[in-house]
């Protein structure tokens, strides 16, 4: 890749990653109610997840699931479903000892699905397999193997960094969420976020 293609790369992956969507969300929360180090294990889900999906698209799969519109909206549901769960979950957790049992929590491999699930993820692994992988400056790339590696390994550190960096907010706002009904309307807030990504999933 050019110096400028890289840059571009870069700016965009920052932009991406960094915005708030549902993975940078539920990092927030998991730290918030559970500590960064039930946290950590979905911050490690996300990178792995994208990995899968970003070879995937690459491959074909993205432009077939963005071509087929019973199976764009199979994932659209499928996403939007887990979210309001999740959301629902999230918005009746008011105590930091409830967390447990009420199930505030995303195993590894349910991270790793979840990428599979977002049709905003698809949509931003279709976009960087056309404009980094299979082209190179306005013509067809001769390395799109080699590229795809190198999209593969800066979107991995992205996605780590940016949700661990809200992870990590989320837990150092343990001790202030703690006292009275904080945690509860911070949860809330957060809920509403994933109801709002929910309902741009299915609009786009």
């Amino acid at each position: 890749m050019t110096g400028a293609e890289i840059t571009a790369l870069l700016l965009f992956c920052t932009a991406m990653s960094f915005s708030p969507g549902p993975n940078t969300t539920l990092s927030t929360a998991l730290a918030a109610n559970g500590g960064l180090r039930l946290a950590l294990r979905f911050c490690l889900a996300v990178p792995a997840g994208w990995t899968l999906l970003m070879i995937a698209s690459g491959l074909g799969l993205g432009a077939l699931v963005l071509g087929l519109p019973p199976l764009r909206w199979a994932v659209k549901i499928a996403g939007v479903t887990y979210m309001l769960w999740l959301a629902w979950k999230l918005a009746r957790a008011g105590e930091l000892a409830r967390v447990e049992e009420s199930r505030l929590r995303v195993t590894f491999w349910q991270g790793v699905g979840l990428q599979f699930l977002n049709i905003k993820a698809w949509m931003l692994a279709l976009t960087l397999t056309a404009g980094w992988v299979v082209n190179a400056g306005g013509q067809p790339a001769a390395n799109p193997g080699e590229r795809l590696a190198i999209i593969v390994a800066i979107m991995a550190v992205f996605a780590f960094t940016s949700n661990f960096t809200y992870a990590l907010v989320g837990s150092l706002l343990r001790g202030w969420l703690a006292q009275g009904r904080r945690l509860l309307w911070f949860n809330r807030v957060l809920a509403l976020v994933l109801l709002g990504t929910a309902g741009w999933m299915l609009m786009v």
